[in-house]
C-alpha cells in the first residue's frame, strides 16, 4: 500500500523536511512504497488561486488520491501549520483524505505551541475524511539537529516517538488490507484501539 510524504515547509532544508525524509527512509526500509510531494516546489500562483487544473497541482492531487497513508510534516507558525500546507489542503475535495491513515509531524522553536497539532492540524485532517489520524510527533529545534559533518541527529525521545508513529502507521495499513479479519487478528490491533474504526489516536 503506497505512502505519500507531504512536506509543508517553504524552506528547502527545514527541520520538519529532514524529519520527514528520515520517516520516508524508515518506511521504505519497512517495505512500504513511498512517494513524496514537496509543496514548496508547486507553483505559488496556482496554489494561492486554488487552480486545480494546473498540471503540477493535478499531479500532486493525484498522488494524494492514490496513497493509502500520508505522513504530513510542517513547521509551526503562529501556533498553526504553514500557510503552504493549509493552501494545499484547501485544494483537496471535502473527502480528499477519506479512509486514509495520516501521521502528522510538526517542528517549532518552543514547546509553547505543542498543542498546535491537536487544535490546528488534526481537525483539518479529520474534516477531510481521514479515517485514522495517528498521534502526532512534535519536536522543538534542540531535538532535531543537523550538520554537514554529523548529518541529522535526533534526541532519543523524538527518535523513539518517530519509530512508534511509523510502527502504528504500518500496523494500521496492514489491518486495512485485511479488514474482514479484525476478530481473528486482534494481536495486530495497537494497544488501546477498538476495532473496527478509530478516528484519532493520541
Amino acid at each position: 500500500m503506497p505512502v505519500l510524504t507531504l512536506a509543508g515547509s517553504p524552506a528547502p532544508h527545514s527541520r520538519s523536511s529532514r524529519l520527514l525524509d528520515l520517516a520516508a527512509t524508515q518506511l521504505a526500509g519497512r517495505g512500504a512504497a513511498v512517494d513524496q510531494v514537496n509543496l514548496r516546489e508547486l507553483p505559488a500562483h496556482a496554489l494561492m488561486h486554488l487552480d486545480h487544473r494546473h498540471p503540477a497541482i493535478e499531479r500532486a492531487l493525484a498522488q494524494v488520491a492514490g496513497a493509502s497513508a500520508l505522513v504530513v510534516a510542517t513547521p509551526v507558525y503562529k501556533a498553526g501549520c504553514s500557510g503552504l500546507l493549509k493552501a494545499f489542503l484547501d485544494l483537496l475535495p471535502q473527502d480528499g483524505l477519506k479512509g486514509k491513515v495520516v501521521l502528522p509531524i510538526a517542528t517549532a522553536g518552543t514547546l509553547a505551541h505543542a498543542l498546535a497539532l491537536e487544535y490546528a492540524l488534526k481537525p483539518v485532517l479529520s474534516s477531510l475524511g481521514a479515517g485514522y489520524v495517528l498521534g502526532g510527533i512534535y519536536a522543538i529545534d534542540q531535538q532535531v539537529r543537523w550538520s554537514p559533518e554529523a548529518g541529522l541527529q535526533l534526541d532519543s525521545e523524538i527518535s523513539e516517538r518517530l519509530n512508534d508513529g511509523l510502527q502504528r502507521l504500518t500496523e494500521t495499513m496492514r489491518l486495512l488490507v485485511r479488514p474482514a479479519q479484525w476478530s481473528s487478528d486482534a494481536d495486530l490491533v495497537p494497544a488501546g484501539i477498538e476495532p473496527p474504526l478509530a478516528r484519532c489516536w493520541g
